[in-house]
């Protein structure tokens, strides 16, 4: 006869715990997501915070909001919304829309692709001091493009390209295709290609199918490149300086930070316009996911 060791009751009301606990979606692994809340809270919940309690600190025996008020009183300070919007959006809406064709022909195999999406997503290597320096060499008025352009006749004066609007425009470009290109191009290799052929089958030609059935699949792809390229634009900082009019036409909502923070140590007005900046970025983003939900979202098959 086997004798069978007893168990104390500690050790029962330990495994009716995990067992309760496993009910409850709770498992002891849970614990080594500890070291990674950790950090999140210390680098960003924390300095959010932070910052949103100094930008409600009143200066000058002032209101709560009157750091907002300082900003919006502003109309120098106010303005840098509207710019930096005018170059964040136009920049990520062009990235996406070549990005589309580009990702959508390259989706297949074919000889050479993996060489194509290297060059394409060269410049990702490069970083924003080299892209503005290139700019300046190519798009400059001593540049190769108005030196060669002069050459040919076709102009009597350089064009103005850099140190404008169009240097800070370009340098996003640069800067962000390759971004949404990889991420645009992830999304149509998710999209079961057996659909398309499908389709063909049954007679539809090469733009009804793109457009009655990659495009609806894709079009939650798309609003999610276009949210993340949006905020790398909206946030531009050298490329405003190295390429752009930084007291002028490109003067961003994030040098008016700065010069807030390390010009001024006005450190609750800066805050201000960081939690504005932030503000922004999510009322874009929800206007574009809530524009999202009229394209269909359904499964798209394949390995996406």
């Amino acid at each position: 006869m086997v004798a069978v060791p007893a168990v104390s009751p500690e050790t029962v009301e330990r495994a009716g715990l995990r067992h309760r606990m496993a009910e409850r979606g709770l498992d002891a692994r849970l614990l080594l997501l500890l070291p990674g809340l950790v950090l999140v809270i210390g680098l960003f919940v924390y300095p959010f915070l932070y910052g949103l309690g100094l930008s409600f600190q009143p200066v000058d025996g002032g209101g709560a909001f009157e750091n907002y008020h300082r900003f919006f009183s502003d109309a120098f300070q106010r303005a840098t919304i509207g710019r930096t919007l005018w170059l964040a959006l136009p920049a990520a809406l062009v990235n996406v829309i070549a990005s589309v064709p580009i990702a959508y022909r390259l989706r297949g195999r074919f000889r050479g692709k993996r060489l194509l999406t290297t060059i394409l997503v060269v410049p990702i290597t490069l970083g924003t001091v080299l892209t503005a320096e290139g700019l300046l060499n190519f798009a400059g008025p001593a540049g190769w493009l108005n030196r060669g352009l002069e050459a040919i006749g076709l102009i009597d004066h350089p064009l103005r390209l850099v140190n404008n609007y169009w240097g800070v425009f370009f340098s996003l470009i640069i800067s962000g295709f390759p971004f949404a290109f990889l991420l645009i191009l992830s999304y149509l290799s998710g999209i079961d290609p057996t659909l398309e052929r499908a389709a063909a089958s049954l007679g539809a030609h090469r733009w009804d199918r793109f457009r009655l059935i990659t495009l609806p699949l894709l079009a939650p792809g798309l609003a999610t490149t276009f949210c993340l390229t949006f905020v790398l634009a909206f946030s531009v900082f050298p490329s405003a300086i190295l390429v752009g009019d930084p007291t002028g036409s490109t003067r961003v909502i994030s040098i008016a930070a700065y010069q807030a923070a390390y010009e001024q140590y006005d450190y609750p007005l800066a805050s201000t316009i960081a939690i504005l900046m932030g503000a922004v970025e999510l009322a874009v983003i929800g206007v574009v996911l809530l524009g999202r939900s009229r394209f269909y979202t359904g499964s798209t098959g394949g390995k996406g």
